[in-house]
């Protein structure tokens, strides 16, 4: 049997459009993207139940399991986020960062998270003493404008409030009150000596601070053990803390163990030149002893202001030598 042309070419083909290049490798682009987005949503859930996994008791001591969640999550996390990550990734990331720092807390012994909680509890208190503005009654007010005030307070007692300028920015007077902790027996002589006796993570340790005594001993040596909280919240710095117990350092003899807190050193730039700080400290002391409140208030507002004062020179002096190395 004869066959036709068409027989023979066969059914004609549907004429395929020709789609330029550059569209084209945007269309496997998106697609391999869709697909990569698909198989990361796949993952999640499972990556969810490992999260979810370290709750229970039988495996929250595992070693490193909790840790590999956190990574995984974030590893999903950056699947997702290509090269301009969206609100609600960005979101899942604070999230996840969050998990990351419980996960650290719940790492600590049940001492650590006892001293944890009390700096935070130390913070908290005195962000709400500071936040209240009523009440507060002028011990003493410089010609340079530092102003020492003060107000009692129901279950704590009279609190004072230190309200300066310093001509230093905010980090710099941080790494000093905070990274020299130690070092400032060299420059107060109010301070004997502060030694760190614990660090937990990287926001609480644990200080033993021993105070000189005042002009003609009216207040012998006093020493504390306290437990401090430094944190920072955006480009305000915070240093509060309370008095603790521990272990490594009981009562000395030859000291009076005095009680403080709650205590806060608030620092934040100044609104009208950021390259200067307002600063203000709250100090609560029991100083312990037979002492008149007429001499402890005036004992401790007049350090609050040597304070400042002495700050002021530490600051200079140190900037003065940095400039010299630098030279």
């Amino acid at each position: 049997m004869a066959l036709s042309e068409g027989a023979i070419k066969g059914p004609k083909q549907p004429t395929v459009p020709q789609i330029p290049l550059l569209t084209r490798r945007a269309h496997i682009s998106r697609v391999v993207t869709h697909s990569s987005i698909e198989k990361t949503f796949k993952m999640l859930p499972a990556t969810f139940k490992l999260c979810a996994g370290i709750s229970y008791r039988h495996t929250r001591n595992m070693t490193g399991l909790r840790k590999n969640a956190v990574i995984a999550i974030h590893h999903e996390l950056n699947k997702l986020s290509g090269p301009g990550p969206s609100a609600w990734i960005n979101h899942i990331r604070r999230r996840s960062s969050l998990l990351s720092s419980r996960i650290a807390e719940e790492t600590y012994s049940e001492a650590e998270q006892c001293y944890v909680q009390q700096g935070q509890q130390a913070l908290q208190k005195s962000i709400s003493i500071l936040s209240d503005q009523d009440g507060w009654q002028t011990e003493i007010e410089s010609a340079n404008g530092d102003k020492v005030m003060s107000k009692v307070l129901p279950d704590i007692g009279k609190v004072f409030k230190l309200e300066v300028m310093l001509e230093q920015k905010t980090d710099e007077l941080y790494e000093e009150l905070v990274d020299n902790m130690e070092q400032m027996g060299e420059w107060n002589p109010n301070v004997k000596q502060v030694k760190i006796l614990q660090k937990i993570g990287q926001d609480t340790m644990i200080t033993h601070e021993v105070s000189a005594e005042t002009p003609g001993n009216v207040v012998g040596p006093r020493d504390f053990v306290s437990v401090r909280c430094a944190k920072r919240r955006g480009s305000t710095c915070f240093l509060a803390g309370m008095s603790t117990q521990h272990p490594g350092m009981p009562e000395q003899k030859g000291f009076v163990r005095a009680e403080n807190g709650p205590t806060c050193i608030v620092m934040r730039p100044s609104v009208e030149d950021p390259n200067k700080t307002k600063f203000t400290w709250l100090l609560n002391l029991d100083l312990k002893g037979w002492i008149p409140k007429t001499v402890i208030n005036r004992v401790l507002s007049q350090t609050q202001v040597d304070f400042a004062n002495h700050l002021r020179h530490r600051m200079a002096s140190s900037g003065g030598v940095e400039a010299a190395i630098g030279c």
